[in-house]
Order: C-alpha cells, then sequence, then structure tokens
C-alpha cells in the first residue's frame, strides 16, 4: 500500500465594492471582490493550506506571508505552483481534492467547470479529480450578508 497523507485548508477573505474577485484560478464577474494583500483568492489559498498541512508543513501564512511586499497582489497560481512543487520535492503527487466554497453571491455554478479546468495542471492532476462545490449559508453569518467568503478544502496526497 502507497503512503497517503490528508490535509485541510479553511480560508475567509471580506468583500468589497469595486475590487476584482478571482476565485479558483478565474476572474468572476461580480460588482465586489476581495480585500487581501495578494489577489484574494480564497480558493486557492484554502487549497494551498491543505497542500502544505497534508505535509505537515504549516501554513500559508509561514511560506507567503501577508506582510511581505513580494506578495502584494500576487496571482494565487504561483502560490499554488510553489506548494505544488514542495509535495513533489517530498516525493508526493496529489491523488484528488475537494473544495466546498461557502457564499451567498455570486452564483458560482457557471464558473465551475472553468476552475477546475484553470487548477489541474497546477496541480497536476486531470479536472476531474478536483472537486469544487458552492453552497450558500441560507442568508445567515458573514457568508450569507455577503460580506466576505469562505473555502474549505481537502487534498489526498499519495507518496510516489
Amino acid at each position: 500500500m502507497k503512503k497517503i497523507r490528508i490535509g485541510n485548508g479553511f480560508d475567509v477573505h471580506a468583500m468589497a465594492e469595486g475590487l476584482p474577485m478571482w476565485l479558483g484560478g478565474i476572474r468572476i464577474e461580480h460588482n465586489k471582490g476581495f480585500v487581501a494583500h495578494s489577489d484574494g483568492d480564497v480558493l486557492i489559498h484554502a487549497l494551498c493550506d491543505a497542500l502544505l498541512g497534508a505535509l505537515g508543513l504549516g501554513d500559508i501564512g509561514v511560506y507567503f506571508p501577508d506582510n511581505a511586499q513580494v506578495f502584494k497582489g500576487i496571482d494565487s497560481k504561483v502560490l499554488l505552483k510553489r506548494c505544488m512543487k514542495l509535495v513533489h520535492e517530498k516525493g508526493y503527487i496529489l491523488g484528488n481534492a475537494d473544495c466546498t466554497i461557502l457564499a451567498q453571491a455570486p452564483k458560482l455554478r457557471p464558473y465551475i467547470d472553468r476552475m477546475r479546468e484553470t487548477l489541474a495542471p497546477i496541480l497536476d492532476v486531470a479536472a476531474e479529480d478536483i472537486s469544487i462545490k458552492a453552497t450558500t449559508t441560507e442568508r445567515l453569518g458573514f457568508t450569507g450578508r455577503e460580506e466576505g467568503i469562505a473555502v474549505y478544502a481537502t487534498a489526498l496526497l499519495y507518496l510516489q
């Protein structure tokens, strides 16, 4: 049996009007975007945490601090590529990833396939190995009030 490791990630970003919304590596058309040091891609940030957690390497803030000028406005796909480099350096490959987006708005179903196709080459898997789901919180809490978006992510790694 191959050695496997599982990691969980979670991230939240506040939203504000007039900012761009990057989610799952793509631009989402919406009147609000993420307040963040980087591009604020909360899905990618949760996925980075899941990968790093599976390896026992801490969290995204250890590798990409939100007060480092070098990461100001950075495309989060670059951060995900660096996390995958760590995965490969440790001798692992991704088996699959499962992500759940908590957002009252915008409606994300039309974007999910494109997110999967965008993330697949970075994660070195087929799009079918990435699950992305979106749910509302029935207008409850900060996500229900459209103040922010949260994402849970789980990653399964296999030792090569």
